[in-house]
């Protein structure tokens, strides 16, 4: 019974910061309509910020709390609000989605920089040096005492201002109506960056709560969020009651885990895990409108040619043979990955970009691909490489089951429970039977992958391996752009459309959602082996949620729609990391945070980056002047280099400057007249794709 009572009392403490955090994701989803991905990592921003003030600096802790949370927290949520989340206010879920996912990636990453992850940064707890407090046989600590009762007033705050005052009346009114909220008087922005403010203040509470009791860890205090997602999720994102309730739930059941759980080698991670499998189970335990809603812009996803297609693959090969010419073994095995991760990447095309479902988990479904190949394959046999990608396709099939209830926003988070899942459980078990038969996976450290036999030849330079990665690739982008033109991608891109209208017009939701994730799966686990053969040894940590989401990030900075998106992907993920690698270790984080800048500077695009590039070098494309002459200034380069006879980074450079000239010239040459008449249109002009939508509205005006 002492145990017992030990346990709830640990179990209330960490519930109550749980609340606390929960309370300010539900405050800014009612009220902005804005699911806060990076809602964990405001709170360890204020932490770090905390023991830099406190400890760092040596500051008194009430002066240092009052300078977290009454400035530099308002300040954060105030720059998230005018900076980030309103430019893309107006549009789609999916756009909001991406700017809070690069703001977490952004935000781990800046923490990173700052301060040194390998220096531990001890946090003590508040009025560690008076006695605890006894009740009964249980002792509580004024630590936990003094989180329950910040909880307790919190929840009072909260209810007296959304109930008793003028903000708080706005702010409710704005969650059923925005528009309706501004005719009667009410000001929807001034609510929002009310909500965001105080949103942020209540994590940058539960941050600081909760450092003393775990690692000062970005990565960790950030991942934490996941138990305040379940305790919202139990408040279906608008009960701040329920949020409290399920925030209670989620305290004790860690604590009890952590007490009872039997000791063995196979339990300790389903007690990490345990938050996340609870979110999943809330999310599908749950139903609500909100839960199976959309809101999101749709764009236009490019229909790629036969033609195309083919130019693309050969430029991968190209591209490829260019690497593995001109570069030093060393630089091989750095710049080989392009190729991996670009398969990897490419994974979302079909899911995201053509049937419109959002997983966050891409990147641990690759690694257990690259388990299965390291294990099946050790001899490098080929047969074990489709049963990775056959297993890898199961799971997809797996995780498309609660799909069918799920959309958005909460089908985003319930692939990141699953990533989750995986990291912190999956992934640590050791050796296991099942009917007989032995599965192993990372076996607590790390696998070691060798590359295939083929036709006689055992593939283990770090060029033999690239080139494989290269076809891999060029053979999946023409399989997907295939998959586009057929009868399967336009009934993807109907699903995308609207979910209601293609099960109305006899679409089998399930079985559509299912092969998509298991497609869009068994590539990812394509990838994650051809990785794995390049890195040689994987560990779990590789394929964890947090080094998957800058992968999302840049793919969709490139454009989830287009096949190119892996290449894109690869070359923008790798190339800057490895030209940034010689400044020091730090360089790591600092590539991290560009692509969380790149994120969330092109959130606002839906089309993405490589959509604008291809209009842009369009005209050197069809120009047989300058794209001759691009050609051979290229094949001249390259020939340079691969003889040594010039620096490659100035062969780099003058490759990049002539196709920028010849480009502006093709773009000249091309410039058609400004005053040509309607009527003459695609006559004395080429005709352009935007043109009939012109042409209609003017036919229509007359």
């Amino acid at each position: 019974m002492d145990q017992f009572l030990a346990f709830t009392v640990v179990g209330l403490s960490t519930a109550a910061i749980y609340a606390v955090i929960g309370s300010g994701l539900v405050l800014t989803h009612t009220t902005a309509g804005v699911f806060n991905f990076a809602h964990g990592a405001a709170g360890m921003l204020a932490a770090f910020a905390h023991w830099q003030l406190a400890v760092g600096w040596g500051l008194p802790v009430p002066l240092a709390l009052a300078v977290v949370l009454l400035v530099l927290a308002p300040a954060f949520g105030l720059f998230v609000e005018r900076v980030l989340i309103r430019p893309v206010q107006a549009l789609g879920e999916a756009e909001r989605l991406v700017m809070t996912v690069a703001l977490l990636t952004g935000c781990i990453a800046l923490a990173r920089w700052v301060w040194d992850p390998n220096t531990p940064r001890p946090l003590a707890p508040f009025l560690a040096d008076r006695p605890a407090i006894r009740l009964g046989p249980a002792a509580v600590t004024w630590h936990q005492a003094l989180t329950v009762a910040v909880a307790l007033a919190i929840a009072a705050a909260l209810w007296f201002l959304l109930h008793r005052t003028r903000a708080g009346t706005e702010m409710r009114a704005s969650v059923d109506d925005r528009a309706l909220a501004g005719l009667t008087g009410a000001d929807p922005l001034r609510a929002g960056r009310l909500a965001w403010v105080l949103g942020i203040q209540l994590a940058a509470v539960g941050g600081i709560l909760i450092a003393p009791t775990v690692a000062l860890d970005a990565q960790q205090l950030s991942l934490l969020i996941v138990s305040a997602y379940t305790a919202a999720v139990f408040g279906r994102l608008r009960s701040l009651p329920l949020t409290f309730l399920g925030a209670v739930v989620v305290g004790l059941l860690e604590a009890y885990l952590a007490g009872y759980l039997p000791q063995n080698d196979y339990l300790p991670g389903l007690r990490l895990a345990a938050p996340a499998l609870l979110l999943v189970l809330a999310l599908l335990a749950f139903p609500h409108r909100r839960l199976r809603g959309r809101d999101r812009t749709l764009v236009r996803v490019p229909l790629p040619t036969v033609r195309g297609s083919a130019i693309f693959a050969g430029c991968v090969l190209v591209f490829a043979l260019v690497l593995v010419t001109v570069l030093t073994e060393d630089a091989v095995i750095s710049y080989g990955t392009i190729f991996s991760l670009g398969v990897v990447a490419l994974s979302y095309v079909p899911l995201a970009g053509y049937a419109g479902q959002i997983s966050l988990c891409q990147l641990s479904i690759a690694g257990i691909g690259a388990v299965v190949w390291g294990h099946l394959g050790a001899h490098g046999e080929l047969w074990a490489l489709p049963v990775a990608v056959l297993l890898a396709a199961a799971v997809g099939a797996l995780i498309a089951l609660p799909a069918l209830r799920l959309s958005g926003i909460y089908l985003a988070l319930g692939t990141a429970a699953f990533a989750v899942v995986l990291d912190r459980w999956i992934f640590t078990l050791p050796a296991f039977d099942v009917l007989g038969v032995r599965i192993t996976l990372f076996d607590q450290g790390s696998v070691s992958v060798t590359g295939p036999d083929l036709f006689g030849l055992h593939l283990t330079s770090p060029a033999q391996l690239l080139l494989l990665a290269a076809v891999c690739l060029a053979l999946a982008s023409l399989g997907v752009a295939a998959l586009r033109r057929g009868r399967f991608g336009r009934r993807l891109i109907a699903l995308r459309d609207s979910e209601a209208a293609y099960a109305t017009l006899g679409g089998r939701l399930l079985a559509t959602k299912a092969a998509v994730f298991a497609l869009s799966a068994g590539i990812a686990g394509l990838g994650g082996a051809l990785y794995g053969m390049q890195l040689q040894t994987v560990t779990a940590e590789q394929f964890n949620l947090i080094a998957g989401l800058p992968v999302f990030l840049v793919a969709v900075i490139g454009g989830l729609g287009t096949v190119g998106a892996g290449l894109f992907t690869g070359i923008a993920f790798v190339v800057p990391a490895q030209l940034l690698d010689g400044l020091g270790t730090w360089a790591h984080d600092l590539t991290a945070l560009l692509v969380a800048l790149a994120g969330m500077g092109l959130a606002h695009s839906p089309s993405g980056v490589l959509t604008r590039l291809r209009a842009e070098w369009a005209p050197l494309a069809r120009d047989r002047t300058p794209l001759p002459a691009l050609l051979g200034v290229l094949a001249v380069c390259w020939l340079l280099a691969a003889l040594g006879a010039a620096d490659g980074r100035l062969l780099l450079a003058a490759a990049v400057g002539a196709a920028l000239v010849l480009r502006a010239r093709a773009t000249a040459r091309q410039q058609p007249p400004a005053d040509v008449p309607l009527e003459w249109w695609g006559v004395r002009r080429p005709w352009r794709p935007e043109d009939g939508e012109v042409l209609t509205r003017a036919t229509a005006a007359r």
